[in-house]
């Protein structure tokens, strides 16, 4: 929005030119939502307590956990509301990838809000049905994907680490494809967040990368220089990425060990569903599972409980899923398992980048 007013004070005033580049957009808009959640998170905790937004505990959960019990939930009010604004400010809102990114954002959020809000009344932890959350991610995911394929988006998967191995999914196949990746990237989020600054932490370093992939996919030359999919219009979706980025740094502030506030399943789901529609616009999907891993793995440890489970019995792999939650039981403190998962989430960062080159 400021950025067409910008546009029209160039020929009087030239600094306004730097509103131009994506990289100081970028930078600056990173700077600004940070701001804005590191400000505004004590003002929602304290409307939070006096409205008595507890977080609902785990009731199968650790028992440490407890203790928790009266921290303020639904944090993620202020990261979705700074982004958004930030967003409509500074972003080039011509640009459909932005749209997209920001329907993603508030379809997802929403969901995450309305379970929230359930297990507010209901004084629970149980708010929708996994039923109710899947069929509500799937639905705007398949809008999502399919409006990406109309705009023209490539069915082909770029394998890691090879030059020129692509996998054609077709029409079909990617739009499924494409559907479990948003889906699966908003559940594995929502999963990992079980732990003081763990999600957001993680979420921050993933979006540093995704910044990197959207850039270079939308920067024709170097595109063809690393020979990656060019995505015209992609590198503005890294200045919605950097806000969103700055406002988990901002949020991890108040969110490390010990909390003060929980983002509750209204950032999870939305900030969790916005990288894995990043991943695919920059057509970076299986590099974004390996930056994304600590994700992955968590997710999957629900899954192989859960399996395990059934087929055994009533035997278990894990003494309490998510992962995190096995670490704990098995004597490790909250910090050293959220600073170790850090360490591999950065690790893993490092290793998706390298795709970019090492072929």
């Amino acid at each position: 929005m400021l950025l067409w007013f910008f546009r029209s004070l160039i020929e009087t005033y030239s600094f306004f030119n730097i509103f131009q580049y994506i990289t100081f957009r970028s930078i600056f808009c990173f700077l600004l939502s940070f701001f804005l959640v590191f400000v505004l998170t004590p003002l929602f905790v304290r409307v939070a307590r006096m409205l008595q937004m507890h977080q609902p505990i785990r009731e199968d959960g650790p028992i440490s956990h407890f203790q928790k019990a009266n921290t303020p939930t639904m944090g993620g009010i202020v990261i979705f509301s700074s982004v958004i604004v930030v967003s409509l400010l500074f972003c080039n809102l011509e640009n459909k990838y932005v749209w997209l990114a920001i329907f993603c954002f508030t379809a997802f959020s929403l969901i995450g809000a309305i379970d929230d809000i359930n297990k507010l009344f209901r004084r629970s932890d149980k708010g929708l049905s996994e039923k109710q959350k899947l069929l509500l991610q799937s639905f705007f995911s398949i809008i999502l994907v399919g409006v990406l394929l109309w705009l023209g988006s490539r069915t082909l998967i770029h394998v890691p680490f090879t030059k020129d191995m692509l996998i054609d999914l077709g029409v079909l196949g990617y739009l499924l494809f494409g559907v479990f990746v948003i889906t699966g990237s908003s559940n594995a989020t929502n999963l990992t967040d079980g732990l003081d600054g763990l999600a957001v932490g993680n979420l921050a370093i993933i979006l540093g990368v995704l910044v990197v992939f959207c850039y270079l996919a939308g920067t024709a030359p170097v595109a063809k220089y690393l020979g990656i999919f060019y995505v015209s219009g992609a590198s503005e979706l890294s200045v919605f990425l950097s806000t969103l980025c700055g406002a988990c740094v901002g949020f991890l502030w108040h969110n490390c060990y010990p909390a003060s506030t929980f983002m509750g399943d209204t950032g999870s789901l939305g900030i969790g569903a916005v990288i894995g529609y990043s991943a695919i616009i920059s057509k970076q999907e299986l590099p974004f599972a390996i930056a994304s891993g600590v994700l992955v793995v968590e997710a999957l440890s629900v899954l192989i409980q859960r399996y395990y489970f059934k087929l055994s019995g009533g035997k278990r792999i894990f003494k309490m899923a998510p992962l995190h939650h096995h670490f704990e039981l098995i004597g490790w403190s909250e910090p050293k398992i959220i600073i170790r998962f850090w360490i591999v989430s950065v690790l893993l960062a490092i290793i998706s980048l390298s795709t970019l080159k090492i072929r």
